[in-house]
């Protein structure tokens, strides 16, 4: 055995994040982790870490008891951590990054040389191809995870928790994790591997462990179970459908139209959007999706073409002027763009209206806490109360926060970019659910993803853009998966 919770406890106010966990984690596997946003994975991996210290229980690494286990101790007994948020200095080269803190030296020296020499035994073992003087502002995402993992490995990590590994990483870059975790394995490190993508738990993992509401519910052997359990264990119900069905809403009226929209990466796109629609959006890394939208939204400027909105012709050169038109858009980035992340949620919620709820430039303090009331029941928001900071939230949660803002603003067209990315399978079905809400009222959707079942599955038509054209239109009746990819590799 290598890692053991015993007991473990974590309360903060209002909620229990984790109820009384044991946890075995046996050397040399793949242990995966999973459960819906506020499971009690985040606080579990901050337990096996060390940066936070159970109210009660203890941990055990490799025979050793710890009651308060701190960040320190945790690495040099072997444990390392990537988290989501990568901890990397984009000014300092690859080799100066995986020895940040504890640098090489001769005498008073910083020894570049030595490090740089290290850095290459390391990738040289697990076959990575990154140059140790490259600034790691010049990788891409992939490569700077493998510089994580590669900073793990030398500070002696026997045991690397990963934390949705996959949701930055483009297809490829995926392929070549997969194979970095079945090399770290086959080097004898064992791997606690959390992720919300199913397919990926079935591919790595040798067993399964399942938290709902802070508490651990089962641990399987992956091999003797099925996505339809693990889904029901993690939820406590049957999610019948994973795209629910709705009646046909869509009408012959065009809500958006874009012509010849030019921008950004954007060459020469038309479209339309119809109301009670949503129009799914679909291509590759770098197709000019998201600067779409972002035109749309008058984020990013449009330097020819024309947008008409309910037919009329609008040119919204921020985004304040797109909401006034009646456009929202949820961004791909909760983090960075959305979530105001030391606001409480009834401020998040609000802040896109203050000039509507506003009299005399003095907010109306009732009105706010009644539209904030309105959309946590109508969305159903977890949290004990409003006001509480949005940071404290699960990410599904937060995304939900983000949405209801949008939502108050009273939208004709809501853009969703990545909606569901990195929240559990009940939030999504809870998300997918409220899409289909919004389209049967007769507002229109734009649903930008790049998960190929989740844009089929919710979309009434498909766009395919590639290199900032569209090269592709499909109907639900002729959706596959090989004809959005041919058109998404394809001008």
């Amino acid at each position: 055995m290598f890692l053991q919770l015993k007991n473990v406890t974590k309360t903060y106010p209002g909620v229990v994040a984790l109820d009384n966990v044991s946890l075995d984690i046996i050397e040399g596997e793949v242990h995966a982790l999973v459960g819906e946003n506020g499971a009690g994975k985040s606080t579990l991996i901050k337990t096996c870490t060390g940066a936070i210290t159970p109210d009660k229980g203890t941990v055990v690494i490799q025979g050793k008891e710890f009651t308060a286990l701190t960040p320190k101790l945790s690495v040099q007994n072997g444990v390392g951590v990537i988290y989501q948020e990568f901890n990397l200095v984009d000014e300092l080269s690859v080799a100066e990054n995986i020895f940040l803190g504890r640098a090489k030296r001769k005498g008073l020296v910083i020894d570049r040389g030595a490090m740089e020499q290290e850095a290459a035994k390391i990738f040289e073992q697990f076959e990575i191809n990154i140059d140790p003087k490259r600034l790691v502002g010049e990788l891409t995402v992939g490569y700077q995870q493998l510089v994580e993992i590669a900073k793990a490995i030398s500070q002696n990590a026997k045991m690397l928790i990963m934390d949705e590994p996959s949701a930055p990483l483009t297809q490829t870059e995926v392929e070549a994790l997969y194979a970095m975790v079945e090399k770290l394995k086959a080097s004898g490190v064992t791997i606690v591997y959390i992720s919300h993508r199913m397919d990926e738990i079935f591919r790595l993992s040798d067993r399964v462990t399942v938290l709902r509401d802070g508490q651990k519910i089962e641990t399987l052997n992956t091999a003797d179970t099925d996505l339809d359990k693990l889904v029901t264990l993690m939820v406590g119900r049957e999610l019948t459908e994973t795209y629910p069905k709705r009646n046909s809403s869509v009408s012959d009226e065009v809500l958006l139209k874009a012509d010849r929209i030019s921008g950004e990466i954007v060459d020469n796109v038309s479209l339309e959007i119809r109301k009670g629609e949503v129009l799914g959006l679909a291509g590759l890394i770098g197709s000019g999706r998201t600067e779409l939208a972002e035109i749309l939204f008058g984020f990013k400027p449009k330097t020819d073409g024309q947008i008409t909105l309910n037919g009329r012709e609008i040119n919204p050169k921020q985004p304040k002027e797109a909401i006034q038109e009646g456009i929202a858009l949820v961004p791909e980035d909760r983090k960075r763009l959305g979530a105001l992340l030391d606001l409480t949620i009834k401020d998040n919620i609000t802040v896109s209206i203050l000039e509507r709820i506003s009299k005399f430039f003095t907010v109306d303090t009732k009105e706010e806490q009644k539209v904030a009331d309105y959309y946590k029941e109508a969305i159903r928001i977890k949290t004990p109360n409003l006001e509480q900071k949005i940071k404290n939230l699960s990410g599904g949660n937060q995304q939900k926060v983000i949405i209801a803002r949008w939502l108050a603003t009273k939208p004709d067209l809501v853009i969703f970019d990545e909606p569901t990315r990195g929240i559990d399978v009940g939030a999504k079905s809870e998300i997918y659910t409220l899409v289909n809400e919004l389209v049967t009222s007769g507002k229109a959707i734009l649903m930008i993803s790049s998960e190929m079942e989740e844009v089929m599955g919710m979309s009434d038509r498909i766009i395919v853009l590639h290199e900032g054209k569209v090269t592709g239109e499909l109907e639900r009746k002729d959706f596959s998966q090989e004809k959005i990819m041919n058109f998404a590799s394809t001008n």
